[in-house]
């Protein structure tokens, strides 16, 4: 689908909440479908953006941080009984 298509969805909403959306969507100077329309695209980019960064910490974990600590005995040392 390219990015300006469009495809109408149909979803159930209670009385009440449709008239109040009519009253925003007018002093919004848009539609209902209009304000649906912006408030799933706001949630699909921050969805979006928590992805990535989700991604980025997940790539920094797996390289890991270097501290400064050294480690100055062996593994058999460590183990010693």
């Amino acid at each position: 689908m390219a990015a300006r298509e469009k495809q109408n969805v149909t979803i159930s909403v209670r009385l009440e909440t449709v008239r109040k959306a009519r009253i925003l969507a007018a002093q919004r100077s848009t539609s209902i479908s209009g304000l649906l329309e912006q408030q799933i695209e706001l949630l699909v980019a921050q969805e979006e953006e928590w992805a990535r960064g989700q991604r980025s910490a997940e790539a920094l974990m797996d390289q890991g941080f270097h501290l400064g600590g050294v480690i100055s005995a062996t593994r058999d040392e460590w183990h010693e009984r």
